[in-house]
């Protein structure tokens, strides 16, 4: 079970995300995802588990407080390619399609 971890403190790790998890059993992997320019955490993560122990996990640590930052647990969802993003002919990145006539200004 993949699972993700939102409202991270800035100063949370990979070592201390897997230390929280393990309580609940054998934790797979844990990664904070930083942002590839500064390198600061981006304060979201993923933990891999077995179903058993993540749904454990997800139950227990939903809402509690971990590094002094209240935290949100789930089941992640699958990575999409449209990913939430509009297309950007869509709103306004082309005057053409804003509704306008050619005379017509803001």
């Amino acid at each position: 079970m993949n699972i993700f971890v939102s409202n991270l403190s800035s100063n949370t790790n990979d070592g201390d995300l897997r230390s929280a998890f393990e309580e609940y059993g054998n934790v797979f992997s844990a990664k904070v995802i930083n942002d590839k320019y500064t390198g600061q955490s981006r304060g979201f993560g993923f933990v891999e588990m077995n179903d058993t122990d993540g749904q454990k996990a997800i139950d227990a640590l939903h809402g509690a407080t971990f590094d002094d930052k209240i935290i949100n647990v789930a089941v992640a969802r699958p990575k999409t390619e449209d990913r939430g993003r509009s297309n950007n002919r869509q709103f306004g990145g082309n005057k053409s399609n804003r509704g306008y006539r050619n005379n017509d200004r803001y």
